[in-house]
C-alpha cells in the first residue's frame, strides 16, 4: 500500500471481481489430410482454427476420393453443429507449393527528346507546317487496339532555337507529354529536362504500338524535314537514321515499336502452401478448380494481379517493378510477410530458383540510359513505315507480362505407403519445437475437446496415439471406430479386445469412446451415398447436446443422439446385438437403426473397463470441462501469499462454478476445501496450495424399467 504522508483525498481501487472464465465444449480437434493449406509443424505453421464449412474449403480444399480418410468430410459435418475446430493438416517431406512463372518484359516505348542541339525538324521547315500524330497501342496478340489517339502539334508551336537552324520539338514534347490517356498510353518525364517518352502499358515480345507522324500542310516535305531512328527511341531526331517521308501533299511517316520479354527475369509465383489442390484443373464436373494468376493491364507503371480461385476472382493486388509499389512488397515474398491468402511471389532470374538477392527493387522503369543493369535480355525489334528493321536491347518499362497464368507443379505430400500415413498422422515434435500430426493437438493456444482421426484401414498405431495423448494432456476426449467392413458384432468386439488382424491391443481409457457400426451419408460434392466413420457423427452429437443442452448431458439417446443426415447403418443392430456391444465389459456405443425413430446413437461409455463414474462420456466430458474452468479461473492465484486470504478467494471461485453446475443438473451435491487440512505445513513448506473439490456426479438413466403389479380386484391401491 502506498504511504501517505500529507493531508488530503486519495482514492484507491481494488478489484475483487473475480468471475469464473468461460469454456467451449465443443471445441473439435481433426487429424488428416487435405489438397492444399497449412501443415501443423511446417514453418512454425500449428493445427488450424476453423470456424465455418466455407472457411473450411477455402483454406484445405474440397474432399476427394485421392486424399485418405475423412478428415476435410468430417470437419463439414462437425462443423453443421459447432464454429469452432482445428483442423490438422499432415503431410510427409514430399510436400511441393504450385507455382507459375510470370515472364517480365518491356513495354513498347517511343522517345521525343528535349535536347534542341540535335533534336530538330529541318531547315526546310519554316515553322509553319501543322503536324498530327497517330498513337495505335495494341495487345501481346496484337489482335486487339487498346487505343488510338490523334494529338495536333499547331502552326507557330515549334521554334527555331538549335545550333542547326531547325526548330526545336520541345513543344511537342509537352503537347504529347501533357495530354496523352492515361488509360491506355502513358507518359513519363515530362519536365522541361527530360525525354517524354510514348508507351504502350502492355509489356512483352507481343505488344506492339505504332506511331504515324503526319504534316497537314500541302508543302512537300523532304528527307531532312524530320529526322528520326527506331528502336526504343524513334523520334530521338539524333540523326542516326531517316525516317522517310513520301511524296504525297500531306506527308506521312509511320513506325512501329515493338515490346520484349526477358530469358532470365521472372515473377516467380508459387502457393501459399504445399498441395495439389492449388493445381489448376478441371473437375469430373467440368468446373474449374485450382488457382491461376491473372495479369492484367494498368495504365502506368504497375499492373493489376487478379488472382482466381476454382475459377472465380478472389483476390486483387496493384503493384510492379517499381520500388514504390514494389510486387514483392504488395503480395509478399514469404508466408511470413504474406497480404494474399493463396500465393506469395519474387523476381527471380531462373524459374523455380530462390529470390534474386540483388533484385530489390526494378527502379529503372523510369531509367533513360543504364535499363535493367548488367541483366541480359531478348532483342527486341521495332519496323517503320519502308520495312526496315533495327534491333535493340537495354529495355526500359519493365513489366510482367499480360496473361493468365495457371499454378502447377503442387503436392499434397501424401504418403503412398500406409505405414508412412500413420507416422505422418501421428507426428512428432519438430527439432524446432513445432508439433506435427497429433501432436499439434498439444500446443498452447489449442483448446480442443474432442478429437478425432479419421482413417480407415489397419490405423491403430493413430488411434492409440490419440488416446494417449488425451490421457496424458487431460485436455479432450478421443473418438475411435472399428475400420469399415469390420464384420459381425463378435467382430467388432474382437478389435476393440485386441484380438483383430487390425488391432493388436485393447482399448481401455476413460479418455476414448468407440462407435460402431459405419453410416450411408449422402456427398454433395460428387453426388454419392459414402460410407463415413461413426466417431465423426459422435462427434457432432456431442457439438449438439452442448448447443441445446450443456456437455454432462448424455450425446446419446433420442433427445441428443438422433442422426438425421445418415440413411442407413452398415450393420443392423437387434437388442442382442446392442447388449453384447455394450455390457459385459465391452465398450462399444451402438449406432441403431429404429424403424419409426431412425438412427440414433444409443450408447454413452467411454471405453474404460472398470465400472466407475467415468465410464460414462457424460462424466467425462464434465471433468475435462470443469478442469479447463478451474484452471483458466484460478491462475491468478499462482505467486500468491499462500495463506487463508488466499485459500478462501480460491474457494470463492470455485464454489460459484460448482453452484451453477449444480443447478444445471451436473451434479447433485459438492464441496469445496482449501483450508490448513489440505494446506498442510509441509505443503506450503513446498511452496504449494491445495484445493480438494469433491463431487457427486449426476447419472444417466440408461436402463428404464417399468414394473406392472397385477392385483385381485379386492386390493387396496389408492390414490
Amino acid at each position: 500500500m502506498a504511504k501517505y504522508l500529507s493531508p488530503g483525498n486519495y482514492f484507491v481501487e481494488v478489484d475483487r471481481s473475480d468471475y469464473p472464465a468461460g469454456v467451449n465444449s465443443s471445441v473439435v480437434g481433426i487429424i488428416g489430410f487435405a489438397s492444399k493449406g497449412p501443415i501443423a509443424g511446417k514453418s512454425g505453421d500449428k493445427a488450424t482454427l476453423i470456424t465455418s464449412q466455407e472457411n473450411l474449403i477455402d483454406t484445405f480444399g474440397e474432399p476427394s476420393e485421392n486424399i485418405p480418410g475423412q478428415g476435410i468430410e468430417g470437419a463439414l459435418e462437425i462443423l453443421e453443429a459447432t464454429n469452432s475446430t482445428y483442423f490438422v493438416r499432415c503431410a510427409a517431406t514430399s510436400a511441393a507449393e504450385a507455382s507459375a512463372a510470370i515472364p517480365m518484359g518491356a513495354c513498347p516505348a517511343v522517345a521525343v527528346s528535349a535536347n534542341p542541339s540535335s533534336s530538330y525538324i529541318g531547315t526546310a521547315d519554316t515553322g509553319n507546317r501543322d503536324y498530327r500524330f497517330t498513337i495505335t497501342t495494341y495487345d501481346n496478340a496484337r489482335s486487339q487496339v487498346l487505343n488510338s489517339k490523334v494529338y495536333s502539334v499547331p502552326s507557330g508551336t515549334l521554334s527555331q532555337t538549335n545550333a542547326n537552324g531547325g526548330y526545336s520539338i520541345d513543344a511537342l514534347r509537352k503537347v504529347l507529354g501533357g495530354s496523352l490517356d492515361a488509360d491506355r498510353i502513358g507518359a513519363f518525364g515530362t519536365t522541361a529536362d527530360a525525354s517524354a517518352f510514348i508507351v504502350n502499358p502492355i509489356a512483352g515480345s507481343g505488344a506492339t504500338m505504332t506511331v504515324t507522324m503526319e504534316s497537314t500542310t500541302a508543302t512537300t516535305p523532304t528527307a531532312s524535314d524530320w529526322r528520326g531512328v527506331s528502336g526504343l527511341q524513334p523520334l530521338d531526331l539524333s540523326g542516326n537514321r531517316h525516317v522517310d517521308w513520301n511524296s504525297a501533299a500531306k506527308a506521312t511517316s509511320s513506325i512501329t515499336v515493338s515490346g520484349g520479354t526477358f530469358s532470365d527475369l521472372y515473377y516467380w509465383t508459387r502457393s501459399l502452401y504445399t498441395g495439389a489442390g492449388y493445381n489448376e484443373g478441371t473437375t469430373p464436373a467440368g468446373a474449374t478448380s485450382g488457382t491461376s494468376v491473372e495479369v492484367n493491364v494498368n495504365g502506368n507503371s504497375n499492373v493489376v494481379i487478379q488472382v482466381n480461385t476454382e475459377g472465380t476472382a478472389a483476390e486483387t493486388f496493384k503493384g510492379g517493378a517499381t520500388s514504390s509499389v514494389f510486387l514483392e512488397t504488395t503480395i509478399g515474398k514469404t508466408n511470413v510477410d504474406a497480404t494474399s491468402k493463396e500465393i506469395v511471389g519474387y523476381y527471380t532470374s531462373a524459374q523455380g530458383n530462390a529470390a534474386v538477392a540483388s533484385v530489390t527493387s526494378i527502379d529503372n522503369f523510369y531509367d533513360l540510359t543504364t535499363g535493367i543493369g548488367a541483366m541480359a535480355v531478348n532483342t527486341m525489334s521495332t519496323t517503320d513505315g519502308s520495312g526496315t528493321v533495327s534491333a535493340f536491347s537495354d529495355p526500359r518499362f519493365i513489366k510482367p507480362v499480360q496473361g493468365t497464368y495457371s499454378l502447377s507443379g503442387g503436392d499434397n505430400g501424401i504418403p503412398t505407403e500406409s505405414a508412412a500415413q500413420e507416422a505422418s498422422l501421428i507426428g512428432q515434435i519438430e527439432s524446432d519445437g513445432g508439433r506435427s500430426g497429433i501432436e499439434a493437438l498439444d500446443e498452447e493456444g489449442v483448446p480442443v475437446k474432442i478429437a478425432i482421426a479419421p482413417i480407415d484401414g489397419a490405423f491403430d498405431g493413430v488411434q492409440n496415439a490419440l488416446i494417449t495423448k488425451a490421457e496424458a494432456s487431460q485436455k479432450f476426449l478421443a473418438l475411435v471406430s472399428p475400420p469399415a467392413a469390420v464384420g459381425k458384432p463378435s467382430d467388432a468386439i474382437d478389435w476393440t479386445n485386441g484380438k483383430s488382424t487390425d488391432r493388436t491391443a485393447a482399448i481401455n481409457s476413460s479418455y476414448a469412446a468407440v462407435y460402431w457400426p459405419w453410416v450411408k451419408t449422402f456427398s454433395v460434392f460428387d453426388g454419392k451415398d459414402r460410407w463415413y466413420g461413426p466417431e465423426i457423427f459422435a462427434a457432432r452429437q456431442m457439438a449438439v447436446t452442448d448447443n441445446v443442452s450443456r456437455p454432462w448431458f448424455a450425446p446419446a439417446g433420442l433427445q441428443r443422439g438422433r442422426l438425421t443426415k445418415p440413411v442407413d447403418v452398415e450393420v443392423a443392430l437387434n437388442q442382442g446385438d446392442r447388449d453384447s456391444l455394450y455390457s459385459g465389459g465391452n465398450i462399444i456405443n451402438p449406432i441403431t437403426k429404429f424403424d419409426q425413430d431412425g438412427i440414433v446413437i444409443f450408447g454413452q461409455r467411454t471405453a474404460q473397463r472398470s465400472n466407475t463414474a467415468t465410464n460414462r462420456i457424460n462424466i467425462r466430458r464434465m471433468l475435462i470441462d470443469l478442469r479447463d474452468t478451474i484452471v483458466n479461473s484460478t491462475r491468478q492465484f499462482a505467486f500468491e501469499p499462500n495463506d487463508r486470504f488466499t485459500w478462501d478467494q480460491v474457494v470463492n471461485v470455485i464454489a460459484p462454478i460448482l453452484d451453477e453446475m449444480k443447478r444445471e443438473r451436473g451434479v447433485t451435491e459438492f464441496k469445496v476445501i482449501c483450508d490448513e487440512t489440505t494446506n498442510t505445513p509441509i505443503r506450503v513448506d513446498r511452496n504449494e496450495l491445495w484445493c480438494k473439490v469433491l463431487l457427486k456426479p449426476t447419472k444417466t438413466a440408461e436402463v428404464v424399467v417399468f414394473e406392472i403389479n397385477v392385483t385381485n380386484q379386492s386390493a387396496q391401491i389408492g390414490k
